[in-house]
């Protein structure tokens, strides 16, 4: 998952950037058929004091266990009960999300007495992050001010179309070699590598967004191999991954309008307008007004979208947003939308590397349509009903449009032999919309499903809902499951309006899982 702004590197910074990388002595190697037990080394950070370091090397192509090796990079944080229940895998998504993070977090925020029980382990998938090669398929692809993402003539659609094949193409030169073994297939027979070298028959694993179908296929692949499943807001198996955007971007568009419900219930402080059509058209006015006139040189209609759609992914940042969207409406001052735009939206260098993986993924994964005017037709009569965000993010996965790497066939995650799985999942998420989690546990036999009810975030448990967290514990404690197979729990409040520097820091609350997981899952 692609971090796209400092708000959403600033933890994953503060953990990656003081992880000690491992010496060559601390890398298992698999060689034909196995995996070499893993070497740690202490990589310790103030927050994650117990926090290891490793790395293993695994083939580029599964199919030829003895050729060309590349190296994934991995974190632990060991257990400390007398008795272990194994490994915990974990995942944020993206695809192209660093995991190596994560361990830290989820060790730290689980109930004590539940992280003591697991090896808490982090990875970045192949091609992210720390592991070797590391995908970068050029430099600038969202350097400001981009074309509108709505075009308005040929020429802003011609422009779009030249960014999206100039990437795609970037992307096979740079990495032609590589790119057809990047992919969630590629991803699974990877994590049941790191399996073995952790000398452990089954592992237990939680991801969250893509997480969710990169754990569901490893449970396909490798359902012996299971103890726990943990999905939390989960991805349509049945829609990857065309489909599946389409469906987002209606999701996406209800979540906005929810945000701009939100600015006018606070009529009084943003002054925006009490009818939340008003504020909506207020918000369309400012969007056409950047066109022309781009706030800061650097804000034009494609970066404001960037810059509100992480309120579509967790409302704890609309305080901000709607500071920055008043200021401009009311005060006509740009800076607090620069600012917004440099929190949320400004791409950090570290993002081309997860957007590659991002691409390389979603367009190797399964088939995306190959003549453009499949994706005019799509786009434009998505957009008339939602037009938050369809054409932005349609440009986003542009590249699929053209690229070099054959497609697969996405597996069918239909499963009677795993273990139950758990699933969670918000009534109102926009990035992996409800009905996913329940088309996903129609798939997996026995699996049971807690509902964030009226929640909107992407990414739920570990973010401060007690309700949800008790059963991820009593999961992880014991297998235990919801009886009946189904649970709900109430939505934490959405936030009240406080000024953008009192906005809660990224290690408060949801912010901090948030922080890790990114957007554009």
């Amino acid at each position: 998952m692609k971090k796209r702004a400092a708000v959403l590197l600033s933890i994953a910074t503060v953990v990656a950037g003081t992880l000690a990388s491992p010496s060559a002595g601390a890398a298992g190697t698999a060689g034909p058929g196995k995996a070499a037990p893993l070497a740690w080394q202490k990589c310790a950070t103030a927050r994650f004091p117990t926090l290891q370091c490793g790395t293993l090397r695994v083939p580029l192509d599964h199919a030829e266990p003895g050729g060309r090796q590349i190296t994934l990079a991995l974190t632990r944080v060991p257990h400390t009960a007398a008795r272990s229940q194994g490994p915990l895998l974990v995942n944020p998504g993206g695809p192209g999300g660093s995991g190596r993070s994560l361990a830290g977090f989820v060790a730290s925020t689980l109930p004590a007495k539940v992280a003591a029980q697991y090896d808490v382990i982090g990875f970045d998938p192949r091609g992210v992050g720390k592991s070797e090669p590391a995908l970068n398929c050029g430099k600038g692809h969202f350097t400001p001010v981009r074309p509108d993402s709505v075009a308005h003539t040929w020429e802003e659609e011609q422009a779009n179309l030249d960014r999206a094949r100039g990437f795609a193409e970037s992307c096979a030169t740079l990495h032609g070699d590589v790119l057809p073994h990047v992919g969630t297939v590629s991803a699974v027979r990877d994590l049941d590598l790191i399996r073995q070298a952790l000398g452990a028959p089954q592992v237990s694993y939680f991801g969250y967004s893509y997480g969710t179908y990169l754990g569901a296929v490893y449970a396909k692949l490798f359902p012996q191999r299971v103890k726990r499943l943990v999905l939390d807001s989960v991805v349509d198996p049945g829609g990857v991954w065309y489909e599946d955007n389409l469906t987002q971007d209606l999701a996406f568009d209800a979540r906005h309008k929810a945000f701009m419900a939100w600015v006018a219930k606070y009529d009084d402080t943003y002054r925006l307008g009490g009818d939340p059509e008003e504020v909506e058209r207020a918000w369309y006015r400012m969007r056409e007004s950047l066109r022309d006139r781009p706030a800061g040189e650097k804000v034009g209609p494609a970066e404001l979208e960037d810059t509100y759609l992480p309120g579509g992914y967790y409302n704890g940042y609309w305080p901000q947003l709607a500071e920055a969207f008043a200021a401009y409406v009311g005060k006509e001052d740009t800076k607090p939308l620069v600012a917004a735009y440099e929190r949320f939206g400004a791409v950090d260098p570290a993002a081309g590397n997860s957007y590659s993986v991002y691409s390389a993924v979603q367009c190797r994964d399964a088939g995306w349509p190959r003549d453009w005017n499949t994706w005019r037709r799509d786009m434009w009569t998505t957009h008339a009903k939602a037009p938050f965000m369809t054409w932005n993010n349609a440009w986003y996965n542009a590249p699929c449009a053209f690229w070099k790497t054959e497609p697969l066939q996405a597996p069918d995650v239909t499963n009677t032999q795993a273990p139950p799985a758990l699933l969670f999942q918000a009534t109102e998420d926009a990035a992996t919309p409800y009905e996913g989690a329940r088309a996903m546990q129609e798939k997996l036999a026995g699996s049971a499903l807690v509902v964030e009810e009226g929640g909107g975030n992407h990414g739920i448990s570990l973010s401060g809902n007690k309700c949800l967290d008790r059963h991820l514990t009593d999961y992880l404690t014991s297998g235990t499951l919801p009886a009946g197979g189904t649970a709900a729990c109430p939505a934490q409040p959405e936030p009240k309006p406080v000024p953008a520097a009192r906005v809660a820091a990224p290690s408060a609350g949801g912010a901090a899982l948030h922080g890790l997981l990114g957007f554009r899952s």
